[in-house]
């Protein structure tokens, strides 16, 4: 027969992992914790719809479409569109204070500012294609990095630059509607 005291020390470990785990497992998001109130940033977001032009002897890579927002400190959004060479009005809006605290988090927890820039080529044969640009303003610290969409190279992107990505998409297509 187990003595009482032995069940009672195994369960305790046992009962430490649970309550380290749990707030783990319910919580997959970035915390803000991180996010100084007084920290000033500022993010670009570009996307290049580009297409490889040959007239010939040599190739050229001319945008079809690019778009870009600017998302300030405060929350304030600016985009803009050049579709064809012609350059639409910027449009500006406000976004929750909320959703830029959880972008400049997942900006400042991963490391993202100290990932380095990185080429990545692409892919032979590759007509059309999307190209991703992003400067980031931290404080005092800038980072830019250049991307294309992960079907146009063979190199893999990294997961927390297609997290930014896909998230500051989804900001581009509430401006959109």
């Amino acid at each position: 027969m187990v003595k009482p005291v032995l069940l009672v020390a195994g369960a305790i470990p046992v009962i430490f992992a649970i309550i380290i785990v749990i707030p783990l497992v319910t919580t997959p998001e970035i915390p803000s914790t991180a996010i100084d109130p007084s920290d000033k940033s500022e993010i670009e977001f570009t996307t290049h719809h580009l297409r490889n032009v040959s007239p010939g002897i040599t190739d050229r890579i001319t945008a079809d479409q690019t778009e870009i927002i600017v998302i300030k400190n405060d929350g304030t959004v600016t985009y803009s569109i050049t579709k064809d060479g012609e350059v639409s009005l910027p449009k500006t809006v406000k976004i929750e204070n909320a959703q830029r605290i959880k972008l400049v988090a997942m900006i400042k927890e991963t490391g993202f500012l100290a990932l380095p820039f990185e080429s990545f080529s692409i892919k032979e044969g590759t007509e059309t294609y999307q190209k991703y640009g992003l400067k980031i303003t931290l404080n005092d610290d800038t980072n830019q990095l250049y991307w294309p969409e992960a079907d146009a190279t063979e190199k893999m992107i990294p997961p927390i630059i297609t997290m930014v990505q896909e998230e500051l998409e989804s900001i581009m297509e509430i401006i959109r509607e």
